[in-house]
């Protein structure tokens, strides 16, 4: 009985546990953004609505990715972003968490390409494809690749660079190589293929 109280509590623990957590921070998401326009619609209308200040931000969000795939109005924020990173103490703030977020999105040219591996010996090391560039160190044109190894869940990590023929591309997508750098390598299938076009390996065995 006590070891089945135990097994029971344990496996009990490991999924309530971050269902709790999680709810936790989806309230507490909620409360801020929904707080944002708390003010202005008690004054409008005069009592607090709950919900109403995450659909206006949802909204705004929305109206704003439309200005943004528009042509004028995408030139128009470049040149507001271009504004707000003159501005000597904001900018600080502002340039490092935009290349940050910009970072995670795999639609943005200057965001993680794709997940790769990076061959080092007998070892290799995931990361993710950030640049493709040359190099000429007095031997004629060099094709290179830019490789970020996260070290500490995305935020902190190691600029990788090397030959092409180094790298080998799994059949991992951008939000699959983030779950799995989030979890410490957890989420990694236990069979990876290799993705179209690569040349490298047929297979990769975790």
């Amino acid at each position: 009985m006590t070891l089945w109280l135990r097994r029971s509590f344990i496996a009990g623990f490991f999924v309530t546990v971050p269902l709790f957590i999680t709810i936790a921070a989806f309230i507490w998401i909620f409360g801020i953004v929904d707080g944002l326009t708390s003010a202005f619609y008690m004054r409008l209308l005069g009592r607090e609505v709950p919900g109403l200040g995450i659909i206006t931000t949802a909204v705004g969000v929305v109206v704003v990715g439309a200005i943004a795939t528009n042509v004028i109005g995408k030139r128009i924020l470049q040149r507001a972003d271009g504004y707000l990173l003159r501005v000597p103490v904001f900018r600080s703030i502002y340039a490092p968490v935009k290349q940050l977020v910009v970072a995670f999105s795999p639609d943005n040219e200057f965001g993680f390409k794709r997940v790769v591996m990076v061959q080092d010996g007998h070892t290799a090391a995931l990361g993710f494809l950030t640049k493709e560039f040359t190099v000429d160190r007095g031997h004629g044109v060099e094709a290179m690749v830019a490789v970020y190894v996260p070290t500490n869940h995305l935020y902190l990590g190691d600029i990788v660079i090397c030959e092409p023929g180094r790298v080998s591309y799994p059949d991992i997508s951008v939000e699959e190589g983030l779950r799995i750098f989030l979890t410490g390598g957890m989420a990694l299938p236990p069979k990876v293929g290799r993705a179209g076009g690569d040349d490298g390996p047929t297979e990769f065995r975790v």
